[in-house]
């Protein structure tokens, strides 16, 4: 099963959004927010590096980088940072993570450095476990309106 993080991230923030997307039900290209996001990561200038299956947006001295466009959803966001850190710590290489939030109304940047020690790891392992589960079901998981499905790419398909 090819894992990445954006299936981990969309497995933190919707079961749903994460089986559609890994069954090739992509409805991102459609989404102003997506779109959003693209457009910051091309203004910061960002350099992505690709290793495996990830797609790491900065690598500066000891700190893995990954952008978002708001703490929408922090834990999802981390999740997938402990991800990266975890492929490049099975590469040799060891790293702190950092995620950058970038408030689209604010001019500041919000900082949050994440370490992969142990009890994160066990809780990536325990996530990867779960993701798998779930992407190996035949049954897709049942649509839940909550808050944050109403900015989601696929609020029309679950909800109209």
């Amino acid at each position: 099963m090819h894992i990445t993080g954006t299936l981990i991230n969309y497995f933190i923030h919707c079961k749903r959004q994460c089986y559609l997307y890994y069954n090739k039900l992509t409805l991102e290209d459609e989404s102003e927010l997506v779109k959003i996001g693209k457009a910051l990561h091309s203004e910061k200038n960002t350099e992505e590096v690709a290793i495996e299956n990830i797609k790491i947006d900065k690598l500066k001295g000891e700190y893995l980088i990954e952008l978002k466009k708001s703490d929408a959803d922090i834990e999802a966001a981390k999740m997938q940072l402990l991800f990266y850190l975890y492929v490049l710590k099975k590469k040799g290489i060891v790293k702190k993570g950092k995620l950058e939030i970038i408030e689209k109304n604010k001019k500041s940047v919000k900082n949050i450095e994440i370490e992969l020690d142990e009890q994160n790891e066990k809780l990536l392992f325990e996530t990867l476990g779960k993701i798998e589960e779930l992407l190996s079901s035949e049954t897709v998981p049942i649509a839940k309106l909550e808050g944050k499905c109403k900015k989601c790419a696929y609020y029309i398909y679950c909800f109209i």
